[in-house]
C-alpha cells in the first residue's frame, strides 16, 4: 500500500524538479549578455612606446618596483622568446618594455 505512495512521490518530485529546471534554464538565456573582463590589451602598439604601454605589455602598474618589473620581464619574455618559437618583434617590445620601464630609454624606437 505504501509502495505506489511512494512512486507517486517520486514521480510528483521528479516533475516539479524538470519544471524548475526549464525554467531557470530560461532565465539563464534569457539574462543581458554581460561585460567580460579581458585579461589582455586588445591593440595595436603606438608609434613611440609610452610608460602606460609599456606597462600593460609587461603586465604591470606604472609604479611597480623595479625587481617586480624584471620578475615580469622575465615572465612575459620566456613565454614569447623567439628561440621558442616567439617573434622577433614581439621579442624587441618586450625588451624595450623593460627599457622603458627601467627608465633606461628615453623614447627610442624597436629595432622594426
Amino acid at each position: 500500500m505504501a509502495t505506489p505512495l511512494v512512486a507517486g512521490l517520486a514521480v510528483a518530485t521528479v516533475a516539479y524538479a524538470g519544471k524548475y529546471s526549464i525554467q531557470a534554464w530560461n532565465a539563464f538565456k534569457a539574462r543581458p549578455p554581460t561585460v567580460r573582463m579581458r585579461k589582455f590589451y586588445e591593440g595595436g602598439f603606438q608609434p613611440t612606446m609610452t610608460r602606460r604601454e609599456a606597462a600593460l605589455i609587461l603586465g604591470v602598474r606604472e609604479s611597480t618596483a623595479l625587481e617586480k618589473v624584471r620578475e615580469a620581464h622575465r615572465r612575459v619574455m620566456v613565454a614569447n622568446h623567439p628561440d621558442a618559437g616567439g617573434s622577433h618583434y614581439l621579442a624587441s617590445k618586450i625588451n624595450e618594455a623593460k627599457d622603458m620601464m627601467l627608465r633606461k630609454t628615453k623614447g627610442g624606437g624597436s629595432a622594426f
